[in-house]
């Protein structure tokens, strides 16, 4: 067992081979922290680390403790108003105004094994051995509430979930006004703040910021986690680097509203609280219920930001994705988006798939504009049945017809909006979130259906689920492309209307439920105007996301680098495009195309009937090559080697879990003139094996050791043939027998 309890000091010591987590039941009753970091031995007490000291302006918490001072003390779960003046962890309204609480210390269990929090995902284990789980109550007397801390402790990971729930007893309601998932208070501010921004088609541009006293935050009050930021942060010291040194990793199993903040006191204590964010939440209990907060998944790393992503990569790909894709190798696709937007006829379609057949395609997925009167986007959301006028043998005879030629047939869905130039609307228009008497908000022409409402959703289901049904349906892409504005449901009392955005999410999972429990065999894919929803809470339904709607390959590298922060490989949807490029205009090579592209979930948005007879040849290889290598590129470890945020190259590498293979790529932005001598240098390969790397240009065997410590020699003639401006370049690394 994993975690231990000091009975005598009343400590926990939560620790595998590489963290160590330590807790204290403080003389008040309720919980500090000791120590979060490096694995350090156990011993019988730890309370040297506990410190109290009076200072100027502190209030002492309690007669008996006169030196505990709260605003002072590394805690657990923070409230607020009893002496710590930072940001609290949660907040409770009760029935006379007051929003003071005091949790302390009832119980505490310890089991083998992980438990569900459903409905909301979470990551899981697949034997009790795989993680050790801490469940510590507390309780408000004067509230009559019960607080429940859980804490799971992989065995042979360093990763530490947290998440939170309230049981209320009392017979007069409560309000939870905040419920974050967790806090994590720090004895020191020397850290830089690592965080995933961006906007639209330049999502999770990879920051960082220096801590200072005071607040330092990103956070989405969009009803989506949104393409602005990711539930995501970390903690580096200012000597980490990629490969060397600690950082702390905090990520949110959670797609909705959030908050990611550090607070640094002018004490020099860094507080780390995330969950839901507070913004237009107010969640009331009645005796009986319950609130349960999303999960924080919290990884520790020594080896550097790359030690924390591979640690990421390896938990979410394996035990948060889940059921019949999560292991399997993702099929080639071609999607028409770019190829006709909703300009399409069947002939057509068929057209653009026969070729698509021909040189190796899988999967072929119809795009946005084949149901209702979806001829543009002012009209049809939320009718989900065929346009005969455009498919006269419906998705099912298109779908049997794409199956007959030998590939898979997928259709692209957005569930969760409506136009008001609908047949929905206009039979319950009180089904789209609005405030009433207020203007809406116009966003694309479109608007969010209320899915904190049981009926709509149910409405939704029997829809899509009547399509797939009777069609030959094997990939649904499941887009959702405007944010939450007057919120408010005309379903819910005024007293209910702080729980919208949350019931939202909540709608948006079950019928993600749904629909993978009557279908398990189709592969989901998530969108949100590209990567407006890339987060853990999707992946746990979805195993790939689309990344972002900017297919061009250059500015895909800052994208797929900063996206691989948090998320495994398979989860990053990756497609060659059509130049000039759609987005910017910008004109690449096809090879470095799919150069790009190889590093995610392959897939083409173009009409190949466009391309000349050499770029066909080269799509073919490109596609040959992904079905040879995509179990290595989507299952092996994943290494950042040159950042497109520093210079003009990116450079990144997949290596097998035994250190066999690997495939090592890199690629410049722009070309330079009369440049010195490059030398390429890996890493994660076997120092002692001997390996054979080639491409077109070489074929050279070295050892591993010479390979990441020399590098690779690049001769700069090979990227000029390569198109100099946005070439690259790829290297198949194979262990050799002697």
């Amino acid at each position: 067992m994993a975690i231990i309890f000091h009975q005598q000091t009343k400590e926990f010591h939560l620790f595998n081979n590489e963290l160590s987590y330590i807790i204290e039941i403080m003389d008040n009753g309720q919980l500090g922290n000791l120590y979060y970091g490096k694995k350090i031995h156990d011993r019988d007490s730890f309370q040297h680390l506990h410190e109290e000291q009076k200072r100027s302006m502190g209030a002492s918490h309690t007669e008996s403790s006169p030196l505990l001072f709260l605003e002072y003390t590394k805690q657990e779960y923070p409230s607020y108003g009893t002496g710590d003046f930072r940001y609290p962890a949660f907040e409770i309204k009760q029935e006379n105004g007051s929003r003071i609480s005091h949790f302390t210390y009832v119980s505490h269990t310890i089991y083998s094994g992980k438990k569900k929090i459903e409905p909301l995902p979470a990551v899981y284990v697949e034997s009790e051995e795989e993680a050790d789980t801490l469940e510590i109550e507390l309780y408000d007397d004067m509230m009559q509430t019960r607080l429940i801390l859980t804490y799971t402790l992989f065995t042979n990971s360093p990763v530490l979930t947290r998440h939170a729930k309230f049981v209320h007893e009392g017979n007069t309601e409560i309000c939870l006004t905040s419920a974050l998932s967790a806090s994590v208070d720090l004895v020191d501010m020397d850290y830089e703040m690592v965080h995933l921004s961006g906007a639209w088609s330049r999502e999770r541009y990879v920051k960082t910021r220096k801590l200072e006293h005071g607040v330092q935050s990103v956070h989405s009050m969009r009803g989506a986690s949104s393409l602005e930021h990711n539930p995501f942060l970390a903690l580096k010291r200012p000597e980490t680097t990629e490969f060397d040194g600690e950082v702390l990793g905090f990520s949110l199993v959670y797609s909705g509203s959030f908050l990611a903040q550090v607070e640094v006191s002018t004490h020099d204590l860094t507080r780390v609280s995330m969950g839901i964010h507070p913004n237009n939440f107010e969640w009331t209990l009645n005796q009986g219920e319950t609130f349960q907060t999303p999960e924080l998944v919290m990884v520790y790393s020594n080896q550097g930001l790359n030690g924390m992503s591979q640690t990421y990569h390896q938990l979410y790909r394996t035990r948060l994705a889940r059921g019949y894709w999560r292991d399997r190798e993702r099929p080639v696709l071609l999607n028409n988006w770019e190829a006709t937007y909703m300009d399409f006829n069947e002939d057509k379609i068929i057209t653009i798939a026969k070729k698509a057949k021909e040189v190796g395609v899988e999967l072929f997925v119809l795009d946005d504009g084949w149901f209702g009167t979806r001829n543009d986007d002012t009209q049809g959301l939320g009718d989900w049945f065929v346009n005969t006028d455009k498919l006269p043998n419906g998705i099912r005879g298109l779908s049997e017809k794409v199956e007959e030629l030998g590939m898979k047939f997928g259709l692209w869905i957005e569930p969760e909006m409506a136009n008001k130039n609908s047949d929905l609307y206009r039979a319950h228009p009180d089904w789209l979130i609005s405030t009433p008497n207020r203007l809406d908000s116009f966003s694309r022409t479109q608007h969010v259906l209320d899915y904190s409402r049981k009926e709509v959703v149910d409405y939704i289901h029997e829809m899509v689920s009547k399509v797939i049904r009777e069609s030959k349906i094997s990939y649904i892409k499941w887009d959702m492309n405007r944010y939450i504005t007057e919120c408010y449901s005309h379903g819910a009392s005024a007293d209910e209307q702080g729980k919208v955005m949350h019931r939202y999410i909540l709608g948006v999972y079950d019928l993600y439920t749904r629909l993978i429990n009557e279908f398990p065999e189709i592969l989901f894919e998530s969108c949100s105007s590209g990567g407006g929803r890339f987060d853990p809470g999707m992946l746990y339904f979805a195993p790939q996301t689309w990344t972002s709607d900017d297919s061009d390959a250059i500015e895909r590298l800052k994208i797929q680098y900063g996206t691989s922060m948090v998320y495994p490989i398979s989860s990053i949807g990756a497609h060659v495009s059509a130049v000039p490029n759609h987005q910017i205009k910008r004109m690449t090579p096809l090879k470095t195309r799919g150069n790009v592209a190889y590093f995610g979930a392959f897939g083409y948005e173009l009409d190949l009937n466009t391309l000349t007879d050499e770029e066909i040849e080269i799509v073919r290889e490109q596609i040959a090559y992904v079905k040879e290598n995509r179990k290595l590129i989507h299952q092996g470890r994943f290494y950042r080697l040159l950042s497109p945020f520093e210079n003009q190259e990116t450079a990144w590498m997949v290596v097998s879990l035994d250190q066999s293979q690997a495939i090592a790529a890199y690629y410049q932005s722009l070309n330079y003139v009369n440049a010195s001598w490059l030398r390429f240098k890996l890493k994660g390969l076997d120092p002692n094996k001997k390996y054979k790397v080639t491409n077109e240009y070489i074929s050279h065997e070295a050892y591993g050791d010479e390979l990441m410590e020399i590098g690779i020699v690049i001769r700069r003639k090979w990227l000029n043939l390569e198109g100099g401006d946005f070439g690259s370049l790829i290297f198949n690394i194979t262990e050799k027998s002697d």
